[in-house]
C-alpha cells in the first residue's frame, strides 16, 4: 500500500508541484520526468541523528519529497552508546583539522558499535546512502549487491592525516563519495561528486509567518523585540564560534542598541553540545539572550524579525542556517569558510568576515542602516531561489542516482 495515496489519510505531503512558483512550471515538468524513470528504485539514508543539525533537517524534507515524487525512499538512524558518541564526535572534530588520539580502543568501540547496527539494519535497497562518519563502516558488514555512496557533510579541506587513513580504505568500498565543494576534495580512486545542501521552503522553519505569530513566539520565550535584534541560530559547537558572536556583539553595543540572541540545540549525536552551552549560559544577561530549545516556530521567527543574522563560523561543511535566514530577507553575515562563501556575495547579499572586529563592525552598519538590510535581504533571498531550494537538491540526486540505475545496475545483479 502506497501510504501517501491513502483515502484515510488527512495529511498530504508537499509535492514538487508546488515548487512551481519558485522555479516554474518547465522545471518542475523536467524534474517529475526524471523521478518517473526512478520510481521503480527503493532507496535509504542512513545517519545518526533525527533531529538537531543540518544533515536531519536535509533529509526530514528531502525523503518526504522524493516519496511524494514515487521514489520509494527510507531514512534509518544508528544507535550508539555514550562513549561511540564521544568518539565519533572527535571524528567529526578531527576531519575539519583537529587533532585526534585514534588509539586501538577508540577503533575498536566505533567498529563494534557500527557492526552491532548492521545485524539489526537489514538493507535490501536499490542505493544505499551512508552520511557523516558514525555509519560509515556499515558497508563492511553486507554483501553488495547496488551502489552505495558517502556523504560528507563537513568540512574536509584539510582532514587529520592518522584519521584520514584509518578512514580512507572504509570510504574507498563505497562506488561514490559526495561533498558539498569541490575544495572538499581528496586523493580517492572511488568517484567523487559534488552537491550542496538546500532548504524546504515550505518546513515549520522557513515557511511564511504573520507578524502576530512572530509576536507570539518571540513573547513565549521572553525575548525583547524593542531594539533590534541580532540573532545566530546553530548547534552548540565550538566550530560555530559562539563566544566569538557573543565578543563581536559586545564590541558593537557601544556604538548601536541592540539584543543578541543565540538560540541551538543539542543533538543526540554530539556530546560536546551541552558542555558549550553550558559554558555559554555564563555570559547570560538581560541583552544577551542564550536558548537550547527543538522549536522551529522560534527560529523562522527570529530569522524573520532579525535586523542581523550571524553564522560566524570558524569551520563549516555548508551552513544550512545561512540560506534560510537569507530566504526570509535577512541580511547575514557569516564567516568567509567553507560553504558560507558559496551563498553569501559579500557586500550584495550580506557580508563575510575574518575575525570579531570585522563582524562588530558589520554589526553596526546594518542595525544602523534599514536600507542597506533591505537591499541585501532582498538579494540573499533572490540568491536562494535560484540555488538552494530542496527542488535543485532533489533533482541533484535524481542525476546521480539515475547514472548508477543506468550505468551500473544490472551489472550489479549480474555479479551476484
Amino acid at each position: 500500500m502506497d501510504v501517501t495515496e491513502h483515502p484515510a489519510r488527512q495529511f498530504k505531503l508537499k509535492s514538487i508541484e508546488d515548487y512551481e512558483s519558485f522555479i516554474g512550471g518547465e522545471s518542475v515538468e523536467g524534474i517529475l520526468r526524471k523521478a518517473e524513470r526512478l520510481r521503480d528504485m527503493h532507496v535509504v539514508n542512513i545517519n545518526s541523528t533525527y533531529y538537531g543539525g543540518g544533515v536531519a533537517e536535509l533529509l526530514s524534507s528531502l525523503t518526504l519529497l522524493m516519496n511524494a515524487s514515487g521514489i520509494r525512499t527510507g531514512w534509518r538512524v544508528i544507535e550508539g552508546r555514550p562513549d561511540f558518541f564521544s568518539i565519533t564526535k572527535k571524528m567529526h572534530n578531527a576531519l575539519q583539522g583537529a587533532e585526534m588520539n585514534l588509539t586501538p580502543l577508540k577503533k575498536q568501540i566505533y567498529e563494534e558499535v557500527v557492526y552491532e547496527n548492521a545485524v539489526r539494519m537489514h538493507l535490501d535497497h536499490d542505493v544505499v546512502i551512508v552520511h557523516d562518519p558514525q555509519p560509515l563502516p556499515i558497508i563492511q558488514h553486507y554483501r553488495k549487491i547496488c551502489p552505495w555512496i558517502w556523504r560528507c557533510h563537513v568540512d574536509l579541506s584539510d582532514p587529520n592525516a592518522e584519521l584520514w587513513k584509518y578512514l580512507a580504505p572504509m570510504i574507498e568500498r563505497y562506488d561514490a563519495v559526495v561533498v558539498s565543494l569541490p575544495e572538499y576534495a581528496q586523493k580517492l580512486h572511488t568517484p567523487q561528486h559534488f552537491i550542496m545542501p538546500a532548504i524546504n521552503p515550505f518546513s515549520s522553519t522557513n515557511k511564511e509567518m504573520s507578524d502576530a505569530e512572530i509576536d507570539e513566539r518571540l513573547a513565549h520565550y521572553d525575548i525583547p523585540s524593542d531594539w533590534p535584534l541580532v540573532v545566530q541560530v546553530s548547534r552548540f559547537d565550538r566550530w560555530k564560534d559562539p563566544q566569538g558572536v557573543i565578543e563581536a556583539f559586545r564590541i558593537a553595543r557601544k556604538e548601536v542598541d541592540c539584543t543578541l540572541v543565540l538560540v541551538g540545540n543539542v543533538a543526540t549525536d554530539d556530546p560536546e553540545g551541552q558542555e558549550v552551552f553550558e559554558s555559554l549560559c555564563d555570559c547570560a544577561e538581560e541583552r544577551i539572550r542564550i536558548l537550547s530549545v527543538q522549536d522551529s516556530a522560534l527560529v523562522n521567527a527570529l530569522q524573520r524579525r532579525a535586523a542581523v543574522i550571524l553564522q560566524k563560523s570558524i569551520r563549516e561543511g555548508f551552513g544550512l542556517t545561512v540560506a534560510e535566514a537569507m530566504w526570509k530577507g535577512t541580511p547575514v553575515i557569516g564567516g568567509k569558510v567553507g560553504g558560507i562563501r558559496h551563498q553569501i556575495e559579500d557586500g550584495v547579499s550580506g557580508f563575510l568576515v575574518e575575525d570579531i572586529e570585522q563582524a562588530a563592525e558589520r554589526i553596526v552598519r546594518l542595525v544602523k542602516d534599514p536600507r542597506l538590510r533591505s537591499q541585501m535581504g532582498t538579494c540573499a533571498r533572490e540568491t536562494v531561489r535560484q540555488r538552494f531550494l530542496m527542488s535543485r537538491l532533489m533533482e541533484n540526486w535524481m542525476d546521480l542516482i539515475g547514472a548508477f540505475e543506468t550505468n551500473f545496475r544490472l551489472s550489479w545483479r549480474v555479479e551476484t
